[in-house]
């Protein structure tokens, strides 16, 4: 059984995502812990003691809290019944952040699905600020859910590597299940860069090889090119259903997520893109 978190605002765009991981696991047996973290909109004195659960004095954000997951549970049913999935509904008086790190650790979450807004205006951002503050300070897998997706399955994958890390089996092996239970087709994707492989690269490189066995794989070499407009680029021009890439610091990923803007307007993920942390030490 998996345990999934889905955090929801109960927009629109919180919305496409629970549609998605309930399309996208319905041959699986699941557990969905539906999130709604609740905020005041103003101060009061009884928050410096745990909050309205702790004081019993009743305050209305929480009813509304309530209420909107119950919504959701209720319109999930309606449209999507499985009998291979329960549901937890999660009211909680805390931060979006530090409440889907502390429930991924406490009830063994194996992944989070996230709706992600993706570009406003003319500043095209890559990811919603949620979904990096997520990704940042957890150790459990994200999948970031466009608001304009609509489900397909994920025959191809697009795996992109610089081939700097020689990842663990462990580390791999959430991105591989999912990509093993829609029988996905992967395209590792390397950005040539001048001088070629180092030879921890080309070790690395093997060992991924080794690590794919089991899945049909094909190796892309796209020439030398800016990140992260070279990978965005690759996804416009084929038919790529999921964007997986691991997560490292100080990677490029890492890298990517820093950024406010992506230079050239009007590229930004369009797709699902699943984060699975990296925890090689490229130093060992």
């Amino acid at each position: 059984m998996k345990n999934i978190l889905i955090p929801t605002d109960f927009s629109t765009n919180a919305w496409r995502a629970i549609e998605y991981a309930l399309l996208f696991f319905k041959d699986e047996t699941c557990t969905f812990y539906l999130l709604h973290v609740y905020s005041p909109a103003f101060y009061r004195v009884d928050y410096m003691t745990g909050g309205p659960e702790m004081s019993g004095i009743p305050d209305v954000g929480v009813d509304i809290s309530i209420r909107g997951l119950e919504q959701t549970l209720k319109d999930i049913k309606k449209e999507y019944q499985n009998p291979r999935y329960r549901f937890e509904l999660v009211s909680s008086f805390n931060t979006l952040t530090d409440e889907i790190r502390e429930l991924s650790q406490r009830k063994q979450m194996d992944l989070i699905v996230m709706g992600t807004q993706g570009a406003t205006g003319a500043r095209q951002v890559f990811l919603g600020s949620n979904t990096v503050h997520v990704i940042r300070k957890t150790r459990t897998p994200l999948l970031a859910v466009p608001s304009q997706t609509t489900y397909r399955p994920p025959r191809m994958a697009l795996f992109p590597s610089d081939y700097l890390s020689h990842y663990k089996r462990e580390d791999l092996k959430p991105a591989l299940d999912f990509i093993r239970a829609h029988d996905s087709r992967v395209l590792i994707l390397h950005i040539l860069e001048k001088g070629g492989l180092t030879d921890t690269q080309k070790d690395n490189k093997r060992h991924l090889e080794r690590c794919m066995e089991e899945i049909e794989y094909e190796i892309v070499e796209e020439p030398a090119g800016k990140l992260p407009e070279a990978i965005l680029q690759f996804i416009a021009e084929h038919p790529i259903d999921l964007l997986v890439m691991m997560n490292r610091g100080h990677s490029f990923l890492e890298r990517l997520l820093v950024r406010q803007n992506i230079d050239q307007i009007g590229f930004h993920v369009k797709i699902p893109f699943l984060v699975a942390p990296d925890t090689c030490d490229p130093a060992a």
